[in-house]
């Protein structure tokens, strides 16, 4: 959690450094460029929080199948004896 925590304030903080550049290049064609690199890299931070998401999804359903497993492992051992 800290990890994703220090990720997403990273990828804030180079959000706000491209548009603050963007800004002071207000008046050349390099503010485009500065908004568009800002954009995409909050695109990508979604991305990785959405991937992590789903990662903690899977593993949260693989660790329920374990104990789903080992539930009736352990019914069947006690129905065999």
């Amino acid at each position: 959690m800290a990890k994703s925590l220090i990720r997403m304030t990273a990828a804030a903080g180079a959000a706000s450094l491209v548009l603050t550049l963007s800004v002071s290049l207000s008046g050349c064609g390099l503010a485009e460029t500065g908004v568009a690199a800002a954009a995409g890299g909050v695109s990508k931070a979604e991305e990785a929080k959405q991937a992590q998401q789903t990662e903690a999804r899977l593993q949260k359903k693989i660790d329920e199948a374990y104990k789903t497993a080992a539930d009736r492992r352990n019914a069947a051992d006690a129905d065999s004896q």
